[in-house]
């Protein structure tokens, strides 16, 4: 009778210690699944996040519930996401924001975005656009920049705050082209465009609808790789000889720290089925990129090189954030 005893406390020790492996050979998912977007109702992101989980509830068969926890450009809500059970229940809006720039350019991050998450899936990779004022007098990137040549400072660009993807694409942008060009840090895109409009700065680097869709400005240009469908007569960087100013502002889902893997790739499952509805499909080319299949190492992968890259552009830029 001794064997079965301690085969018995042996199995009550294992799930104690593997609460992850029971949870994932059970029916999953149960109930409805919370995703946090950790910035305010209305943007970019916000948009993605909702309609990425309108999508995948059908491949789900439960409700995915979108909750805003806006604060420190996406570090609050994605700290909360990190600090979730690992159950596939609490989800995040991993971004370039929180997940690359933040680790970047703060120096006390509440979390280590490769360790502390398990990254699901690539959403969308939106390039940013660069613009002008569409009364103002620059008709090219190279109007522009002829401008910027004619001494440091004489240009100026707003951006959506310090450290922000605006901000150190910006940075990309005065080395590739040789410039230095003035940046000026706004709260936000809403702000920037604003005294873009008005004169007070010449450009703004920002989400591509963010700023294409505005017909008081003038795109000058495209941070993709390839020109996007919904405006294909703006050049990408790389056309005009500024490739390494090529970026986007990406948004993904992850969640905590293992998450079973059958759970995280039921989950990865669900957001390609979503992406590859023709519905959100074509909300996408709208925004200028393209639904994509990458799966859940890919994601991690692309997560990690861009941790790796903005660390270099903080780094050798002195950008830092209190």
């Amino acid at each position: 009778m001794q064997f079965p005893r301690r085969a018995a406390v042996a199995l009550l020790a294992l799930a104690a210690a593997a609460p992850g492996a029971l949870l994932a050979q059970q029916a999953w998912p149960t109930h409805p699944i919370k995703l946090i977007v950790p910035f305010p109702p209305g943007g970019t992101g916000d948009l993605l996040g909702r309609f990425a989980a309108k999508e995948m509830q059908a491949a789900l068969g439960q409700p995915v519930v979108v909750e805003n926890k806006a604060g420190a450009g996406g570090l609050i809500g994605s700290d909360a996401a990190a600090k979730a059970a690992p159950d596939g229940y609490t989800l995040v809006l991993s971004n370039i924001a929180s997940h690359a720039i933040g680790p970047a350019v703060y120096p006390k991050m509440p979390y280590d975005a490769v360790k502390d998450f398990t990254h699901i899936g690539l959403i969308a990779a939106v390039p940013s656009g660069i613009a002008v004022s569409a009364n103002g007098p620059y008709k090219t990137m190279a109007d522009l920049l002829a401008k910027a040549r004619t001494g440091p400072g004489v240009v100026r660009f707003g951006s959506n705050g310090n450290g922000t993807s605006s901000h150190v694409q910006l940075v990309l942008l005065n080395r590739a082209a040789k410039v230095d060009i003035t940046h000026v840090p706004y709260k936000g895109a809403a702000p920037a465009t604003a005294d873009l409009i008005g004169g007070q700065v010449d450009g703004l680097i920002a989400a591509v609808p963010d700023v294409g869709r505005n017909t008081m400005l003038r795109l000058v240009a495209i941070t993709s790789e390839t020109r996007a469908a919904r405006w294909p007569d703006v050049p990408t960087v790389k056309e005009l000889g500024l490739a390494p100013v090529t970026a986007t502002n990406w948004f993904g889902i992850s969640g905590p720290a293992g998450i079973p893997a059958d759970v995280a790739d039921r989950l990865n499952a669900a957001l390609v089925r979503a992406l590859n509805t023709p519905e959100l499909a074509e909300r996408l080319r709208d925004m200028g990129t393209e639904p994509n299949k990458m799966n859940r190492a890919e994601y991690s992968t692309m997560v990690s090189t861009d941790v790796a890259r903005w660390a270099e552009v903080a780094r050798s830029a002195n950008i830092h954030v209190e």
